[in-house]
Parts: structure tokens; C-alpha cells; sequence
């Protein structure tokens, strides 16, 4: 028992984004009661008589943290003492009798300054050190302030840090601390760094520099905060050392497994990185991404205006189509655009209140700070793309976590895709089904980015990088066959939305065995065992096939 308070006494920890103090105060707290418990085992409820008798080994002393807010740091060190003055009282309890204990007279190692532009060795030794722990900043890249991407500039020198959120500043920073030593590190932080490209761009880099290796982590989950007026964040934790422990432990929600590895997506798995990819990393038709307006909303027709523009406008009919960025396609919402691709100079200036939208698109696009924005003010009658396929599949790129499947399907040039809908106008029926089945479905959680907690999907990293089956023909024939089949279930329903039939609770049990039949067709293809495959093996299978397409 001594020798354990010995060592709890003899542990420092570290927060460089501290704050108040919260995670330090918290931890002091946590060791203190194990001590407590071990004084109570030591003593066995005895009175130790003796002036000098101090039976507390755990001290304040050997906390430290960097804050940038000067108010922080004294609430930081404030807190501190007020933590110990009341651990003391508990000790009081255990051992009856008083304890000489003057609080202000404590030390605590809270340093002011900017911890991106600290020497974190100049705060405490790494050798000393056992622990660095902390929540630092939320930010997004593209939220950034001016300060904050110079901080940004300053600590990834070696690599653009233009994608990566502020919080992996301190990533880097820590990776790079700890090398040569025996410290253990562990942050809460967006799970924006376990998912997506900014997985990929973050943890190349991390794992090829410093040579790291996640001990334990716990996924995505959504951390409440105790004021209701903020936002719910949904973060991740994760533990990283230069020494790898035997034992590592994955956790999601109250489950906990005792893993190999754990892949910086937060699965059991090998270090295989995806890497943002141009075009796809095998023989299949190309995705891109909708139509972007760029118009300052003027181009758009809201179905609440519809039909007093048409009753205005009647000529415009034939240049208005239905408009669909994801949320439309998914629930069958009414939104339409002027697509004036094919309109001649003499119709579109007989129509005035085209005209008049033109125009704003025109002058919104002519004061823009953008010089590509301007060099589309010389065509304000258009889209700044115009793909307009006959038939094309269509992917939204948000999509609710509820669902099992992205609800996708096929489209055709009646319909304008937005800028928030994946285009593939060469997909045929074996592609959907494929993209559709519970395969693809599986890679997209592991490797997609999120919004919150729903999926975003992307081209560049999920559809790209999929590795597709090698089908026989026999094979490719029943995929085609389950796909039609899904499409055919839908068609029963003509009044219900995408929203209406993927919804888990409300799915028609028509669809969901066209599903299974499909995800069992498509993971023939791949030749995985319809009994014994889950969904991280089914990961772990095609991370391995993956690897395989991109050896040079």
C-alpha cells in the first residue's frame, strides 16, 4: 500500500490547454481519494499522535498547465487550492486530528502564455513527466481566426495545416514533446480527428514523424455540456505513447474490447491510412460533385413562389427545372431553378422577371472578393457548372446516422443536383448496388468524415478509395437483380420520400429483405462469409484489399 501511494505521489501531469483548470483539478481530486483510501487501509482508523505526523504524499505540486487567459490561470490555481484544502478535510476525517495546512503556501505549475508557442520543456521536463491530459480548443479550420492559423503556420511547418482543425496543433505538439520518453498522452478532442481526409492528412503525418501508437480510445460520442445554451460537440478520446502497451482498449458507449491495434479511424485494425484521391482508386465511372449556383439565391424558384413566378412569367416554363441539393432528394421537397443553359439572348430578354433575377446575379457575382466569382458575372444567366446528365446516380453528402443505408438512387435531366448531391451519370445498376449494399455503407462510417454525427459523405476519400469486387459474371447478374429489385420496392411507395422509407422504425419490411438480399449478393462478390463477417472485419477485409491497390 505504500508503494502505491509512493508512486500516485510521485506523478505529474500536465494539461497545456488547461483553462480552469477542470481536468487537473479533477485528476488532483481522483489521486487524492485513492490516497485517501490507502491512508485509511495504512492506518486502520488508529489515531497517529505526533506534531510532525503528515501522512498526505499527494500534492498540487505536481500539476502543470499552460492557459492563454490571464483570468483562467488564477482560476486555474484557485481551484486548485481549494481542491486541496478540501481533500485535507477529508484526510481529517480519516486519520482524527487536524493537520497543519496552509493552502496559498501550495505550489501551482499554471504558466500563462500561448501554448502553441510555449516550450512545453520549459514548463516541465517530458523525463519528469508521466501524463498529458486535457480538452484543448474546438475550433474548425474553416472557423480559425487570423491568430489561430498563424499558430496553425507556426506548429505544422513540415505540412500545410490548411484542412486540419486547431485542435491538432496539439497533437502535433504533444507527438513531438514526447519523444525519447516514457510520457503517455490523452485528449479530448473533436472527432473530427478520426474521420474523414483530416484522419488521413493528420495521422500520416503523426505515425510516419513520431512514431506513435494509440493505446486506448474511446469513439465518437457526444459530450453535454452543463450550459444549455451551448451546443452539443461530439468528440473522441485518445491515448498515444512512443512505448505501445500489450494491452489496448477500444471503448464505444458501455463497451469496452481488448484490441491488437487500434487504427487511427478508432477501429481494431492496422495503421492503414486513406489519403484523399483525385479518381478512384479502381475501374468504375467517375463521381463528381452537383451543380454549385453561385447566385446569391437568384436562380432559385422556392416552391412558395412557384406559381405566382410562372403566373408572371409564363415563358420561363420551359427553362425551370426541379432543384435538388440532398435534403430535397431525401425528402422529396420542392424547390426549382432557372436552368437557362439552351435560353437565346431574344427569349431570356422577353422575359422580365428573369431579367430582373439575372441581373442581381450579375451584380452579386461583379462585387465578389473572389476573381473566379467575377469571371462568372460575364455569364449570370448560368450555373457556375451546367451538368445536366439523362440518368445518373445521386449520393447525398449528408446523411442521418440513424439510417443503415444512404438513401441513393437514380435521377435524370428533369432534375438539377445541387452542390450538396454526388453526381454519377455512367453509373449502372451493378455500381448502385454495390454503393448501396451494407459493404460500401461500412467503409463510408469507417472512413467518411461527419457533420456532428452524420455522415459526410466525399469523393475524394470514400468513393475513391473503395475497393471494388471482382464479380463473376454469375455474380455481377444477381447484384444486378437485388439492386432492381430495392428500385422496384421503392416504386410501391410513390407517396413516400427516401426520408420516409429509410427511417428504421418506419422501413417496409419489403425493403429491408431487398436489402439483405443485396448485401448478401455483394459480399459474395468480395467472397466474405455471410455468417461469420461483421462490420469491423468487413473493414478490416477491405483496408486489406485497399492496401493491395495502392502497393507501387
Amino acid at each position: 500500500m505504500m508503494a502505491f501511494q509512493t508512486k500516485i505521489a510521485g506523478s505529474k501531469f500536465f494539461d497545456p490547454a488547461c483553462g480552469s483548470g477542470n481536468f487537473l483539478t479533477e485528476t488532483y481530486i481522483s489521486l487524492r481519494r485513492l490516497e485517501n483510501e490507502t491512508i485509511n487501509e495504512l492506518q486502520g482508523g488508529q489515531i497517529v499522535l505526533g506534531e510532525a505526523f503528515n501522512p498526505i504524499k499527494v500534492s498540487i505540486g505536481q500539476f502543470y498547465g499552460i492557459e492563454i487567459n490571464d483570468f483562467a490561470v488564477t482560476v486555474a490555481k484557485t481551484a486548485l487550492w481549494i481542491a486541496e484544502s478540501q481533500m485535507m478535510k477529508e484526510t481529517e476525517d480519516i486519520v482524527h486530528m487536524s493537520l497543519n495546512f496552509l493552502p496559498l503556501k501550495s505550489y501551482a505549475n499554471i504558466v500563462e502564455g500561448n501554448a502553441l508557442r510555449i516550450d512545453w520543456e520549459s514548463v516541465v521536463s517530458k523525463h519528469e513527466l508521466n501524463y498529458i491530459i486535457g480538452n484543448p480548443p474546438f475550433v474548425g479550420f474553416k472557423f480559425a481566426s487570423e491568430t489561430q492559423k498563424q499558430d496553425m503556420k507556426t506548429v505544422f511547418v513540415e505540412v500545410k495545416p490548411a484542412l486540419l482543425d486547431y485542435v491538432c496543433c496539439w497533437y502535433k505538439k504533444a507527438a513531438e514533446y514526447i519523444q525519447d520518453s516514457e510520457c503517455e498522452v490523452a485528449f479530448v478532442s473533436t472527432n473530427s480527428v478520426s474521420q474523414g481526409q483530416m484522419a488521413g492528412d493528420l495521422w500520416s503525418f503523426l505515425l510516419r514523424q513520431y512514431r506513435i501508437s494509440i493505446n486506448f480510445a474511446w469513439r465518437s460520442f457526444v459530450w453535454d455540456s452543463e450550459s444549455s445554451n451551448t451546443a452539443k460537440v461530439h468528440v473522441v478520446i485518445i491515448s498515444f505513447s512512443m512505448l505501445p502497451r500489450t494491452k489496448k482498449f477500444l471503448f464505444s458507449g458501455d463497451n469496452v474490447k481488448k484490441v491488437f491495434n487500434i487504427s487511427p479511424y478508432l477501429i481494431e485494425g492496422d495503421n492503414t491510412i486513406i489519403l484523399s484521391r483525385k479518381t478512384p482508386i479502381c475501374d468504375v465511372p467517375l463521381i463528381t460533385m452537383g451543380n454549385q449556383a453561385m447566385d446569391g439565391g437568384n436562380l432559385i424558384i422556392e416552391e412558395k413562389d412557384y406559381n405566382e413566378f410562372i403566373s408572371k412569367e409564363p415563358q420561363a416554363i420551359p427553362f425551370i427545372k426541379r432543384y435538388m441539393m440532398g435534403y430535397e432528394f431525401i425528402n422529396n421537397k420542392k424547390r426549382w431553378c432557372l436552368w437557362l443553359v439552351n435560353c437565346s439572348p431574344s427569349q431570356l430578354r422577353n422575359m422580365p422577371h428573369v431579367m430582373k433575377r439575372v441581373r442581381a446575379v450579375q451584380e452579386m457575382r461583379a462585387a465578389s472578393n473572389d476573381a473566379g466569382a467575377r469571371k462568372k458575372a460575364e455569364t449570370p444567366m448560368l450555373f457556375r457548372e451546367q451538368r445536366n446528365p439523362a440518368k445518373f446516380v445521386a449520393i447525398p453528402i449528408v446523411s442521418s446516422e440513424r439510417r443503415r443505408y444512404i438513401p441513393l438512387g437514380y435521377l435524370d435531366d428533369s432534375v438539377i443536383a445541387g452542390n450538396k448531391l454526388f453526381i454519377i451519370p455512367d453509373a449502372e445498376i451493378y455500381h448502385f448496388g454495390v454503393l448501396t449494399s451494407n459493404v460500401h455503407m461500412a467503409w463510408m462510417r469507417t472512413v467518411a468524415a461527419r457533420l456532428k454525427s452524420d455522415y459526410t459523405y466525399s469523393k475524394d476519400v470514400v468513393y475513391n478509395n473503395f475497393p471494388w469486387p471482382n464479380p463473376t459474371d454469375e455474380q455481377r447478374k444477381k447484384i444486378e437483380q437485388t439492386a432492381q429489385t430495392i428500385l422496384d420496392v421503392r416504386g410501391l411507395y410513390p407517396d413516400s420520400s427516401l426520408a420516409d422509407l429509410y427511417d428504421e422504425l418506419a422501413m417496409p419490411s419489403e425493403l429491408r429483405k431487398a436489402h439483405q438480399k443485396n448485401d448478401r449478393a455483394v459480399m459474395q462478390a468480395y467472397g466474405f462469409s455471410i455468417k461469420d463477417t461483421t462490420e469491423e472485419s468487413c473493414v478490416a477485409e477491405l483496408m486489406k484489399l485497399y492496401q493491395q491497390l495502392t502497393m507501387v
